[in-house]
């Protein structure tokens, strides 16, 4: 389709670009982890999906097994990250922080799927996720209104 290293160049652009406009919502939302944060997991995922990819294009050999191995290596590594984010209050009564953990996993997500070449399946994610983070909100706030607490930020 296009030469091997613009679509690599794309690859991490596009993974940059995802991670980054979850991260602006985040700062919106004044949380710890912001633009910087999600655009460096998302391109660093994609770093690392893309050279497996390579690999296989360079080699012709392409094992499914090793680029399996290697996204289970960043979804489990980016959630030790994520737990950096979430805060229990002093009293325990409360936990903050559980959205934007959740975003910081999603963005290596989205990079993953870019760095792979997967591109219906991080533009589609990247759709679903900012609806959630833009509505899910504001529905969360009218549900405890309407019906009492119980859900988290």
């Amino acid at each position: 389709m296009f030469d091997p290293n613009i679509e690599m160049f794309l690859r991490l652009s596009l993974a940059t670009l995802l991670g980054g406009l979850i991260g602006v919502n985040r700062e919106l939302m004044h949380q710890a982890a912001g633009l910087r944060t999600h655009a460096i997991v998302g391109l660093g995922a994609a770093i690392v999906t893309s050279i497996v990819v390579w690999n296989a294009d360079m080699t012709g050999s392409f094992h499914f097994d090793a680029l399996s191995r290697v996204i289970q290596g960043i979804i489990t590594g980016i959630g030790f990250l994520g737990a950096g984010v979430i805060l229990r209050t002093e009293n325990g009564q409360s936990v903050h922080g559980l959205t934007t953990a959740a975003s910081i996993w999603l963005s290596a997500c989205l990079g993953c799927a870019c760095g792979a070449g997967a591109w219906m399946i991080a533009g589609s994610a990247f759709v679903l996720v900012m609806f959630i983070l833009i509505v899910g909100g504001p529905l969360e706030r009218w549900i405890q209104k309407t019906f009492g607490h119980g859900f988290d930020d």
